[in-house]
């Protein structure tokens, strides 16, 4: 039998990079892109509708993340598997990683998991996801712009039956809330949408393991942004709310003016950075050259190329 997460030809893969050459100040990261589980764990003994559902996925938040791509020249990191099978903003410690129950639905395939399994599940999912988001930061600062991290999500209306009013929430570590309150200054005089602050999750719930990992603990700044998914259901929708968050974001950044960090003054490492730089010959600067780049997840493990924001949209990988 193939291993989860192996094809034919070797490793699936796990991570797509979108715009990796991007030119703008943001890095945008979406953890729970898919609900594609492979197919040697079964669905982990769930029906289709749950898989559908947003216990497996964060449904609209990859299509407004390469919205904000475009619109922004930012590079997107998304994860290709289903947040059940890993949750990539969990580190490998924390129960809720592999969670046995999600809202009040069982797991059943992830239901007294062995630590082997447990563990392979990390190599599956966390560890190459890190890597990648690591050495995308890496390059950044080989070219001393140290990137803004701003992490996609959706959450949805009713959760364990309780209806949510919040239509956006900005959240951030209680270290460092920076760019979080520049946004919600620049959001503040504009009444369209229900914008608040560490809503509907806070830190108490564990959800700032990539904001801490990846951006306070090197002193970058970084923002999580929830949108509510009923509102980011069709493809303008998606799009509608990309822009008006691009343009939050961006006067966010413009105000902070000299607040952003420096890399020399937290102490990254630029080695990778520089090994990847000169792997790809340097930052490709040609006009012509496609503005999204997306491989692909197929069980051959051989790799796609997007290059227009609504083969993105329809491509039929992202919704599997």
């Amino acid at each position: 039998m193939t291993e989860a997460g192996q094809g034919a030809s070797g490793p699936a893969r796990v991570v797509d990079e979108i715009n990796l050459s991007g030119a703008g100040d943001v890095l945008l990261i979406c953890e729970h892109a898919s609900n594609h589980i492979p197919p040697a764990l079964f669905n982990l003994g769930l029906t289709d509708d749950l898989l559908r559902s947003h216990i497996a996925w964060d449904p609209g938040a990859l299509p407004v993340a390469v919205a904000l791509s475009k619109a922004l020249d930012a590079p997107l990191l998304a994860h290709r598997l289903s947040r059940l099978v890993y949750d990539c903003n969990r580190p490998p410690e924390a129960e809720s990683a592999v969670p046995a129950i999600s809202e009040i639905h069982p797991i059943p395939g992830n239901a007294n998991l062995a630590p082997e399994d447990r563990e392979a599940r990390v190599a599956l999912c966390y560890t190459p996801f890190r890597n990648a988001l690591r050495a995308a930061i890496d390059r950044r600062i080989a070219m001393e712009r140290p990137p803004v991290l701003v992490t996609i999500h959706s959450f949805t209306p009713v959760y364990r039956g309780e209806r949510r009013d919040v239509e956006i929430g900005i959240l951030h570590h209680d270290a460092d809330s920076r760019l979080a309150d520049a946004m919600l200054d620049a959001a503040a005089s504009d009444t369209r949408f229900d914008v608040r602050r560490n809503a509907p999750y806070g830190q108490s719930d564990g959800v700032m393991h990539t904001l801490h990992e990846h951006g306070v603990s090197h002193g970058l700044l970084n923002v999580m942004i929830e949108i509510r998914n009923d509102l980011i259901a069709a493809t303008d929708a998606q799009i509608d709310v990309a822009q008006w968050l691009a343009a939050r974001l961006r006067a966010a950044l413009d105000n902070m003016g000299g607040e952003r960090p420096r890399a020399q003054e937290h102490g990254l490492s630029n080695a990778a950075g520089d090994q990847n730089l000169c792997a790809l010959g340097g930052r490709d600067q040609s006009p012509d050259r496609p503005h999204h780049h997306v491989s692909d997840f197929r069980d051959d493990g051989r790799a796609a190329v997007v290059v227009d924001l609504k083969d993105v949209f329809h491509a039929d990988a992202m919704d599997a």
